[in-house]
């Protein structure tokens, strides 16, 4: 789903979201999986806050995202930094390239997004055909646990200097979707505050069921870490990192 009036909220509600260290990690798991520079396609880039910390870790990014709001503000903040970066308004499950990359990543749990096996399947099947031979996809998941224990079903509340939001979260575990619903009030320069509401779904999802979806897409199932370490992903873990790697490709 694309993110709309809330593009301009985004940034504040992830400023607590230690970016830098997250790169290191991604640029470290490139790196090994035979990535150290090249061309680079982020899904889901949103604001451009890890396209550009991956451009400055010398990779030749491109930012894919469905929201053309959350797209103005990468591409601002690329101009006013010098930053080469090719920002696309497209959508995950039907991008399109000029040519392949060395790597795809999605971070920040955009696959969550793909609430249908469809619709996952069909991005990986994107993806293995826009990468290089033996490219990799590396990408981020927010887990059952997370959604279930972490976050849980309730109401949360944030303020700041120029607003204020309230966090409506509801996890249906037979469903495995969690519902999002956000609301904002942004004070206005005549001292008004104005309401914005955004509602979002994400799905969790097993690493059994990834391993299915990168079979039917024709790609190899890497590995898949707890976030941020090397150590295998326990059902206690919010966070895991998957690996996945081209396999050739199919014109069915």
């Amino acid at each position: 789903m694309a993110y709309t009036d809330f593009a301009a909220q985004y940034d504040k509600l992830m400023s607590d979201i230690p970016y830098e260290d997250w790169c290191r990690y991604l640029a470290a798991l490139l790196h090994e999986n035979g990535v150290a520079s090249g061309l680079v396609a982020e899904l889901g880039c949103g604001t451009g806050t890890m396209t550009s910390l991956l451009a400055k870790a010398g990779y030749d990014m491109t930012g894919i995202d469905l929201s053309p709001e959350m797209l103005q503000i990468a591409a601002e903040k690329a101009e006013a930094a010098g930053e080469e970066i090719l920002y696309l308004n497209q959508d995950m499950r039907d991008f399109e390239l000029y040519g392949t990359m060395a790597a795809f990543v999605s971070v920040c749990d955009s696959m969550n997004y793909l609430t249908e096996d469809e619709d996952f399947i069909d991005t990986l099947r994107l993806v293995n055909n826009y990468l290089d031979p033996k490219g990799v996809f590396i990408f981020d998941l927010k887990t059952t646990h997370y959604y279930k224990e972490t976050l849980g079903t309730g109401t949360q509340a944030f303020e700041e200097e120029d607003g204020f939001y309230v966090w409506d979260n509801e996890f249906v575990e037979e469903e495995a979707l969690n519902y999002y619903n956000l609301t904002w009030f942004s004070l206005q320069e005549d001292g008004r505050y104005e309401r914005g509401d955004e509602e979002q779904v994400q799905r969790a999802f097993s690493i059994e069921e990834i391993k299915e979806y990168t079979k039917a897409a024709g790609m190899d199932f890497v590995g898949a870490y707890r976030a941020f370490t090397k150590d295998a992903p326990t059902e206690e873990d919010d966070r895991i990192y998957i690996i996945l790697r081209e396999r050739g490709k199919s014109y069915e």
